[in-house]
């Protein structure tokens, strides 16, 4: 984990995001397959963004979510839609930015370490089908800029990907 890292500015944080995007076209490119995309999608965010402990995913299966590719600790593998930020997430279908998940009802530590969180919904033909996540041991770490660009992201991911 780079401790070392301060989120840009929200100029730069644009700017950051706006290279990821690009960054992602050109990892995804030629490549259709959800589980190869998803699994390098994760990586790239993880070793992208600093202060970050765990960047995944989570597949919608009925009314709950079971765990996809990421990257970072071992992580729980089924979340039902009632519980935590995940479940929120895709009960709700919008963005979830939490400060201090020790503050959110019904959070569910998967790991002592997270502090707090961002989840965005992917949404696939205007289905839900997954919900990106991600966990930082520091409180406070996303903002909406964090949120409007990973969903610039989430986008060239859908579009890149032929899901099941």
């Amino acid at each position: 984990m780079d401790t070392s890292f301060t989120p840009p500015a929200t100029a730069d944080k644009r700017e950051f995001y706006a290279l990821l995007a690009e960054q992602t076209r050109a990892l995804l490119q030629g490549e259709r397959d959800w589980l190869a995309n998803l699994s390098q999608f994760s990586a790239l965010v993880y070793g992208a963004l600093g202060e970050v402990n765990w960047a995944g995913f989570y597949m919608v299966r009925g009314q709950e979510l079971v765990l996809g590719p990421f990257q970072g600790k071992v992580a729980c593998v089924r979340i039902p839609f009632a519980r935590g930020v995940c479940g929120a997430c895709a009960r709700e279908q919008t963005v979830q930015i939490v400060p201090d998940v020790h503050a959110f009802p019904g959070h569910i530590a998967c790991d002592a370490d997270s502090r707090s969180e961002l989840v965005l919904p992917v949404r696939v033909r205007g289905q839900l089908c997954a919900v990106f996540d991600i966990d930082s041991p520091r409180p406070g770490r996303f903002d909406a800029e964090d949120a409007v660009g990973l969903a610039a992201m989430l986008t060239v991911l859908i579009d890149a990907t032929e899901w099941p």
